[in-house]
């Protein structure tokens, strides 16, 4: 098994699939005249309310049975954000078969620093 081939596969195919979703996304938003009860002009304002702060991931995947373009658009960037951790779990499988001990550990430590940044700041942050 070549790591290498696998974890530039997954990292083609992570980018791929997000720009896909996003671009599809965009289109959804030209298509409707906007999402989500805003339209393109208040989505596109300097001064606009919409951002990646009142959109839940649980709401998100709500709205895409709905066609609603800003759904598709966050989906494709949390695709996009999940790539890279997902080449991290990749690393530490590749570290961890070729017995190499120091770097399977900092590898781990990298990737629960990621998913503490993920998960557990935002939640820290808005109390």
């Amino acid at each position: 098994m070549d790591f290498n081939n696998i974890i530039g596969n997954t990292l083609r195919i992570g980018v791929i699939i997000s720009a896909i979703i996003i671009i599809f996304g965009v289109a959804l938003l030209f298509v409707y005249n906007g999402s989500n009860g805003f339209t393109i002009t208040q989505i596109s304002s300097s001064n606009s309310i919409v951002n990646s702060s009142i959109f839940k991931p649980s709401e998100i995947f709500s709205g895409l049975p709905k066609l609603y373009g800003l759904d598709y658009i966050y989906l494709g960037l949390m695709v996009l954000i999940a790539t890279p951790v997902l080449r991290v779990l990749l690393g530490i499988a590749q570290f961890a078969s070729e017995r190499n001990k120091l770097y399977t550990i900092i590898t781990v430590i990298v990737f629960f620093n990621l998913m503490f940044a993920i998960f557990i700041l935002p939640i820290l942050i808005s109390k």
